[in-house]
């Protein structure tokens, strides 16, 4: 049987590579999930963040603030699977494999009642 191409399940499709294997990170890192990105796309992604059972329940862009422009429209981020049900915003001073000051925009496919998910 063929594995499941849809990016909703853990793994998700190539190009997508499991972060922990890209950079010095965790497999799970709370408030998150088991993040994979395709590596063309770092530093900003989109990664996509996966709960225990491997249920994607968000999408997460790391935009470097040295990439922030003026007129820049955030609203044109997209998620690659799934309904967005909310967005959340946080700065990041760095870390392995975005060491730049940036910022998290986090498109959440779960209800905040239900981020708890991916808490720890």
């Amino acid at each position: 049987m063929a594995a499941d191409s849809s990016p909703m399940q853990a793994p998700p499709p190539a190009p997508y590579k499991a972060v922990s294997t890209l950079v010095k990170l965790p497999n799970f890192i709370p408030g998150l999930g088991t993040l994979y990105v395709d590596p063309s796309t770092l530093p900003a992604g989109p990664f996509l963040g996966y709960d225990h059972d491997g249920k994607l329940v968000d999408t997460v862009y790391m935009i470097p603030l040295a990439q922030m422009k003026a007129g820049m429209n955030i609203k044109d981020l997209k998620a690659p699977a799934g309904t967005v049900d909310h967005v959340e915003v946080m700065y990041n001073a760095g870390h392995p494999g975005v060491p730049e000051p940036h910022i998290h925009v986090i498109l959440w496919n779960v209800p905040v009642a239900q981020e708890s998910v991916v808490a720890k």
